[in-house]
């Protein structure tokens, strides 16, 4: 089943993000492995990005080889803070 994960980052920023994502994302703006979807924007007071992974299995390990250890290290001009997070089993997935 696939596994929504929204990340909010409050008083985050674009620069902020640009420099995060290029952290943790593959190079050439690929999706790391598991990742089905990834959307960002500013949005009330910070930045909101949304991911789909194909499973909880996937965010974990996403989350626990490559975006911790990251952002654990700190990344030069990224996101200074862990962000507010929500999680979900997704239900409903459509696509045009």
């Amino acid at each position: 089943m696939a596994y929504g994960i929204v990340h909010h980052f409050p008083g985050g920023t674009k620069e902020q993000y640009e420099a995060s994502i290029a952290a943790v994302h593959p190079s050439g703006g690929g999706l790391p492995e598991g990742q089905i979807f990834h959307a960002a924007g500013p949005s009330a007071g910070g930045w909101t990005i949304v991911a789909v992974h194909e499973s909880q299995d996937s965010w974990e390990r996403f989350r626990d080889e490559t975006l911790t250890p990251a952002m654990g290290a700190g990344i030069d001009g990224g996101f200074p803070t862990p962000p507010q997070e929500t999680a979900f089993p997704v239900h409903n997935q459509q696509t045009a």
